[in-house]
């Protein structure tokens, strides 16, 4: 029994330091998981019962990476290139992902006990949903996983019926595979060319568009909507109606201009124009990444306009990426104010808090610093067109997985850049930086203020 309890009570002791020191720093945790999940799909990935077809180690790698940060881009094709086994493991990975580091773990604690989580569990489940101080990270846990299996499971039934009318082989297994893919908006398809083949299908895109939706807008306005049902709250929050506004104009817009000024949807028929300049606009707004018409040779407006959805993404304590639309609307807020002479920064007639402020100022100006260091990488390590190296940037650091069709030329170190970008995109871009950060160990007490032009 000694021989046994020793190690396991050395691993508990290293277990606990390691605790100890992340809570120190929760981001730092969320970090580690993630790099772990991805060494761990790396591993699985390259053995020979995941192969279909020969591939190489960094493109394993980069798969693995695609996968926990539910981005979707692709060196090689996952339906041809790993076997059954292979796509289950990329699968576990895109719901891993989705539902975000130590939600699992999280969810056991709290079925099998009745004890409050702890500290730790409970600011590491805080900061990877960024959830606001009113929300309790038990019972929002329990939610998520009950969510996630209702939505999901009804998205699989429906994607399987759809494609067995549709002749599909292996309907069950593409219906499982491409809705929690959908929903966790990671843009993996088994099929070559995503869902280019469905580019008239109405039912099959907007099946893959409400998944993505769903997905994208946040367990945190699903809690509040079932609340709100329930009669336990009378009013939405002012971050779900931030989340909700802001998706439906991103949504709206995006549609019209891809509509009315990308020439490869203005020559399609009037439905399916409406239907692909929609799908067009929800797969790079949710970060979901799927593609119904080829984007290589998308114009330049429309390649400007996704830009811009890509960089705004999706929502905070949902599976999309970007810098969140919250965020964008606080960045929104704060220049209007400054441009009308106000002090006080307002959304929907509330006031935002200084620290939300500075906080989404420094969201903005970490995501610009990583693209930027990116861009000059890139540019050293690739001869591909600039724009085209730009729009894959964005769409890593994003977790989108739209590209142009460079994905599978980008050199090795070209494709280690974007795994970098895709990782500091799915642990959160200000969450990246503090988890990088050093802390200070003092304040400046009584610190002389001075002026700054700005």
């Amino acid at each position: 029994m000694t021989t046994h309890r020793e190690p396991s009570r050395a691993n508990g002791r290293m277990a606990g330091r390691l605790f100890a020191y992340a809570g120190q720093r929760p981001a730092r945790l969320v970090a580690v998981g993630y790099a772990a999940n991805m060494a761990l799909g790396f591993l699985l990935l390259s053995l020979p019962i995941s192969a279909a077809a020969p591939s190489r180690a960094i493109d394993d790698l980069f798969i693995a990476v695609s996968a926990v940060s539910t981005t979707g881009l692709v060196p090689v094709d996952p339906g041809s290139t790993y076997s059954r086994f292979g796509q289950a493991v990329i699968l576990v990975m895109i719901q891993a992902g989705g539902l975000g580091f130590m939600t699992a773990s999280s969810f056991a604690f709290a079925v099998l006990t009745n004890d409050a989580p702890s500290p730790l569990r409970g600011r590491v489940t805080r900061a990877v949903f960024s959830l606001p101080a009113s929300v309790a990270p038990r019972v929002f846990v329990l939610r998520v996983v009950v969510y996630t299996a209702i939505v999901e499971a009804a998205g699989a039934g429906a994607l399987a019926w759809l494609f067995a009318a549709r002749g599909v082989e292996s309907p069950l297994w593409q219906g499982v595979f491409h809705s929690v893919s959908a929903f966790c908006t990671a843009g993996f398809s088994l099929f070559a060319t995503s869902f280019e083949a469905f580019a008239g299908d109405a039912p099959v895109l907007l099946v893959i568009a409400v998944l993505s939706i769903l997905g994208a807008v946040g367990f945190l306005v699903a809690s509040e909507a079932w609340d709100r049902v329930r009669g336990r709250i009378t009013r939405l929050s002012l971050s779900t109606r931030l989340i909700l506004a802001v998706t439906a104009i991103v949504l709206v817009l995006g549609t019209a201009v891809l509509a009315l000024a990308e020439p490869s949807i203005t020559a399609m028929p009037a439905g399916q124009r409406l239907l692909n300049a929609f799908f067009q606009a929800m797969t790079a707004s949710t970060t979901v990444g799927f593609n119904a018409i080829p984007t290589a040779p998308l114009g330049a407006f429309a390649v400007t306009a996704t830009y811009i959805m890509m960089l705004i993404g999706a929502s905070p304590s949902g599976t999309g990426g970007g810098l969140k639309s919250t965020t964008v609307a606080v960045q929104w807020a704060f220049m209007l104010a400054v441009l009308r002479g106000r002090r006080e920064v307002t959304l929907f007639g509330t006031a935002v808090p200084e620290g939300k402020l500075r906080q989404a100022l420094a969201t903005f100006f970490m995501a610009a610093t990583l693209l930027a260091a990116a861009m000059l990488a890139l540019s050293l390590t690739e001869t591909l067109a600039f724009d085209r190296l730009l729009f894959e940037a964005i769409s890593a650091l994003g977790t989108v997985g739209l590209s142009l069709g460079v994905t599978g030329e980008l050199s090795d170190a070209g494709k280690a850049v974007i795994c970098l970008l895709m990782y500091a995109g799915r642990v959160g871009v200000l969450a990246f930086g503090v988890a990088l950060a050093v802390r200070a160990r003092g304040q400046l007490a009584g610190a002389r203020e001075e002026d700054v032009a700005l």
